[in-house]
């Protein structure tokens, strides 16, 4: 069965884009300090663990998630043996 790299990179970016920015709102609301959390401001540039940061959160999930969903499948298919 081939995969479709648009939706399935589509999919892993809104699960990776939502669930980041949900596991920050989270953090917030528990009061935990987030300091793991926190170390995503290295990759993700204007990440931090706040209501703002939650959305920059989900903009940067949902592209790295897509790009990362995208490249899986498209190698998937190129891996998967010819149909005869």
């Amino acid at each position: 069965m081939r995969l479709q790299p648009r939706a399935f990179g589509l999919a892993c970016g809104i699960l990776w884009g939502v669930g980041l920015m949900l596991v920050t709102w989270w953090f917030m609301i528990v009061g935990s300090p987030g300091s793991t959390l926190a170390k995503l401001g290295i990759v993700y540039i204007g990440y931090n663990v706040s209501f703002w940061g939650g959305f920059v959160g989900l903009i940067w999930g949902f592209l790295d998630g897509f790009v990362g969903g995208f490249i899986f499948s498209w190698l998937y298919n190129k891996l998967l043996p010819r149909e005869i």
